[in-house]
């Protein structure tokens, strides 16, 4: 019988050993890639979506037609003396579609000044009124006359008829789409003396309204 050679064993056996480790490596390996592909390639998704339409309110404060009965504030006066008075109707009206949060009135004078309006104490004096009710107009133009038949609320207390942004009360326009039925006066003290005769001004009448406070929508 052959004998077989002792180192020839080993040998075949440290291969055999060897050649084992590697292809467990390579199986493991190949475990290892499986894996990483499918972090990579595979995944659960889910999308949801919505969207909101936003739209702007609007501010704006609006007087009658110019020469009308709901705006004659654009109607001059002539011939005033001491203790006269000049009274102009003028509707005010919130035709936007948000409160107001306040309304101011400015008046101005764009001809040199003259003692009719930068006389804070014997000039002219100006206050306003509001009627529940439109006023009932009487008088030959342009000198009318207006009688309340509802509730007169004051907007204005009397004040030198020049000021800016002078804030107005008791308003029913504060809210959209309501109106306000206002009568404007303007008076000559009986104080003016003589250096007021011939004396000519124009007022600008404007009015001005502000947004509601901020809220949330």
């Amino acid at each position: 019988m052959a004998r077989t050679n002792p180192s020839s064993r080993s040998a075949r056996s440290t291969l055999k050993s060897t050649s084992g480790k590697v292809l467990a490596s390579v199986a493991l390996l190949g475990v290892a890639a499986s894996v990483a592909g499918l972090g990579t390639y595979g995944s659960f998704t889910s999308t949801t979506s919505a969207s909101e339409t936003v739209t702007a309110g609007t501010v704006n404060v609006a007087l009658g037609a110019a020469g009308s009965a709901a705006n004659r504030l654009t109607v001059p006066a002539a011939g005033v003396v001491p203790g006269d008075s000049i009274q102009r109707a003028a509707t005010l009206t919130n035709a936007g579609n948000q409160d107001f949060g306040g309304v101011t009135l400015s008046t101005t004078t764009t001809t040199p000044a003259t003692k009719l309006t930068s006389d804070a104490v014997n000039g002219l004096q100006l206050s306003v009124d509001a009627c529940s009710v439109p006023w009932t107009e009487a008088g030959t133009a342009p000198a009318y006359t207006y009688t309340c038949a509802g509730t007169v609320t004051s907007v204005l207390t009397t004040r030198p008829i020049l000021g800016t942004d002078v804030a107005l009360t008791n308003l029913t326009s504060m809210t959209s789409t309501k109106a306000d039925n206002l009568r404007v006066t303007a008076t000559l003290p009986v104080a003016a003396d003589n250096t007021f005769q011939g004396l000519t001004s124009t007022v600008n009448v404007a009015f001005t309204a502000t947004q509601r406070a901020a809220t949330n929508r």
